[in-house]
């Protein structure tokens, strides 16, 4: 192998490696991946697409008419990966803007053919059998030959990709024969045509290598693209199944609360309708906030006014004299972030788990306090306790707690702190530590007063 034939091969190997680079490089720019990785595009972001690629793959033309060094020029490459994903206009669009150094420095020919061949690839794309099949494009023969004869087993996606496979070494091809005849004046006669830049040697086995190059120029940066679309994929599917998580944390309600609430309305219509018609209609609030809430935080005075209705209905269902709530709020945390229904499970786990049985005189004590830049929130009755030889699943208690600490441990890491502190025949104390993640507005209705200390009951 002579001189010229090496350095013909590490051409090629320096080509593959600079479209790795340039794909990298795009791939970091956020306008770019989201104009990318969009499903529906409208004529200006194709037109955005278009623009991205044809001033990024024109710089490997710049380089090389200023260095006068060929590895670097990937113009074909770029122009008919445009329209391979962002469709025929972005492929024309990217191909004219990669022509214009090319053509102010005499070759005039390249606006003819690298809009032509974005084209192509936009013709290509519009024949691929489903969207997603661009991105599993192979450089690999071996895989595209096996794919090809799947289509016996009812695979189309395998027939496209060898059709695109030929169709970019034969593109590849007639770019290497173009080249040939503007530059020996076959097809052009007119003296100010000059030539079309293209690699070329003539051995076949080099040819062969000049097209392998150009697919690998083309299949690699859909594999890096690709690979950042698969992760941008997965991390949607986690935060989605955070949400759904999420949510179905949150809209937990113990069914035996509705139930006994129902119960309760039933059994007051009759001898006080007003006080009925009021629970129902605290009721409704609840069901109504738990239908419509879909952020993951909310101020502690929402919470609070939550609460305040579940608390009522508790109070009505137990009787004053077995069920008192005292709150003892300090107001720098009312416009604190705190996750939504928080408090709820830690009541709902004190009255029914540690004040049920008591004949009278129960106390539940809400308390916020503002600590170290954070919040801390306690939950205290002076019920049963928790008994240490009964596990939490006898009964179904501490399921509300379970549910409180798994959706902190979802929403902040390991950055929150849980306590829960009980002695039998004492009371139980469930202590919140969060961070501070902002102050936001009050809510839209009027807040229920809110005073150091309130007393409900």
């Amino acid at each position: 192998m002579n001189f010229e034939s090496q350095q013909l091969l590490v051409t090629l190997l320096v080509k593959v490696g600079v479209v790795a680079s340039l794909a990298s490089i795009l791939i970091r720019a956020g306008s770019f991946k989201h104009l990318l990785f969009r499903a529906e595009r409208d004529v200006s972001d194709k037109l955005q697409l278009g623009a991205f690629f044809g001033a990024t793959f024109s710089l490997g033309v710049v380089v090389r008419l200023i260095l006068r060094y060929k590895a670097p020029d990937v113009s074909l490459e770029g122009a008919l990966l445009a329209g391979l994903l962002g469709g025929h206009i972005a492929g024309a669009l990217a191909g004219a803007v990669i022509a214009l150094p090319a053509f102010f420095s005499g070759e005039l020919v390249a606006p003819l053919v690298l809009p032509l061949v974005g084209l192509a690839g936009g013709v290509a794309r519009r024949l691929c059998p489903q969207a997603d099949d661009v991105w599993h494009f192979s450089p690999f023969v071996d895989m595209n030959i096996y794919r090809w004869y799947q289509r016996r087993f009812g695979k189309p996606r395998g027939d496209w990709q060898m059709m695109v496979f030929l169709f970019i070494v034969a593109l590849e091809m007639w770019y290497l024969l173009l080249g040939r005849a503007v530059h020996g004046h076959l097809l052009y006669r007119a003296p100010a045509i000059r030539h079309l830049f293209y690699l070329d040697s003539e051995s076949n086995l080099l040819k062969a290598a000049i097209v392998v190059a150009g697919v690998a120029c083309v299949a690699i940066p859909i594999k890096i693209w690709n690979n950042t679309r698969n992760e941008l994929i997965v991390e949607e599917q986690g935060r989605l199944l955070v949400e759904a998580r999420m949510a179905a944390l949150t809209s937990q309600i113990n069914p035996h609360f509705l139930f006994n609430t129902l119960n309760s309305i039933s059994s007051l219509i009759r001898i006080d309708p007003e006080r009925a018609r009021e629970m129902i209609r605290k009721l409704s609030s609840i069901l109504r906030r738990l239908l419509r809430r879909q952020d993951a935080f909310a101020p502690l005075r929402e919470e609070l006014q939550f609460i305040d209705d579940y608390l009522d209905i508790e109070v009505v269902r137990f009787g004053p004299e077995k069920l008192q709530v005292v709150k003892e709020i300090d107001d720098r945390t009312l416009d604190m972030h705190v996750p939504t229904m928080v408090l709820q499970p830690l009541l709902e786990n004190s009255i029914k788990h540690g004040l049920g049985r008591l004949v009278s005189g129960g106390i539940v004590r809400i308390r916020s306090i503002c600590r170290d830049g954070g919040l801390l929130i306690e939950v205290e009755d002076n019920g049963e306790g928790i008994d240490p030889n009964r596990g939490a699943s006898d009964d179904g208690s501490g399921i509300g707690l379970s549910n409180v600490q798994e959706r902190l441990k979802l929403l902040y890491g390991a950055d929150f702190g849980f306590r829960i502190s009980s002695r039998p025949g004492q009371g139980t104390l469930v202590q919140i530590e969060l961070p501070d993640v902002g102050e936001v507005a009050p809510a839209p209705l009027t807040p229920p007063p809110l005073a150091r200390t309130q007393s409900r009951g």
